[in-house]
């Protein structure tokens, strides 16, 4: 079982990025503990050494889903600014959320289309109404369908049938992939301050 989650410091200031670096920590040391493996997928460092605006986090073992939900939600690390002096603010947040990092690719093979002869009607002359020229294929998986009639051989149709198919499963998957790319990166701006889920604090 594998589970990504992302940690985002959102818009909030250097020492939400420098609180990110500490909960990073605290829940590698916690997914260690509970025997689960983590990778730093992706990090995007903060204006300050040793500090991340961002960070997609693998957690990999059986119960990796409970461990990446108790880590969910508006995180606070509650500690004094490093950087600056004489504030009275001392919780800082961070979100955290599950993310999908990729969309699978759809295998297009021919065997999983469906072709049927049929007419169509419109101008094109005597043949094209008399013959059945025309080409309806129907991509099983997807259920996308063509209609193709722009030639007068069959097997034009067919060809040209395919490609379409081919072309559009193609752009679907870059739409779904788009549109994952955007679903992460809106999680940067949903970072909700106050009522965290979790509150961690420097040891003693």
């Amino acid at each position: 079982m594998s589970v990504h989650l992302l940690l985002s410091a959102g818009r909030g200031p250097q020492e939400c990025a420098w609180a990110l670096a500490r909960l990073l920590r605290r829940l590698e040391t916690d997914a260690t503990r509970q025997s689960l493996r983590t990778h730093r997928a992706e990090t995007v460092p903060g204006d300050r050494p040793g500090t991340y605006r961002s960070a997609l986090i693998e957690i990999t073992g059986a119960g990796a889903e409970a461990f990446a939900a108790s880590w969910t939600g508006t995180l606070c690390w509650q500690a004094p600014s490093p950087y600056r002096t004489g504030i009275g603010r001392k919780n800082w947040y961070v979100t955290a959320q599950p993310c999908q990092v990729d969309t699978p690719r759809t295998t297009f093979a021919e065997a999983d289309v469906d072709i049927v002869a049929c007419r169509t009607g419109g101008p094109g002359g005597q043949h094209r109404n008399k013959a059945s020229t025309a080409v309806r294929a129907t991509h099983r998986p997807s259920g996308l369908v063509v209609v193709v009639d722009t030639e007068r051989r069959f097997s034009l149709n067919r060809r040209i049938a395919l490609r379409l198919l081919r072309e559009r499963i193609e752009h679907g998957d870059d739409v779904a992939e788009r549109d994952l790319t955007t679903a992460r990166w809106r999680i940067h701006d949903d970072l909700v301050r106050g009522d965290p889920t979790r509150v961690e604090r420097p040891e003693a």
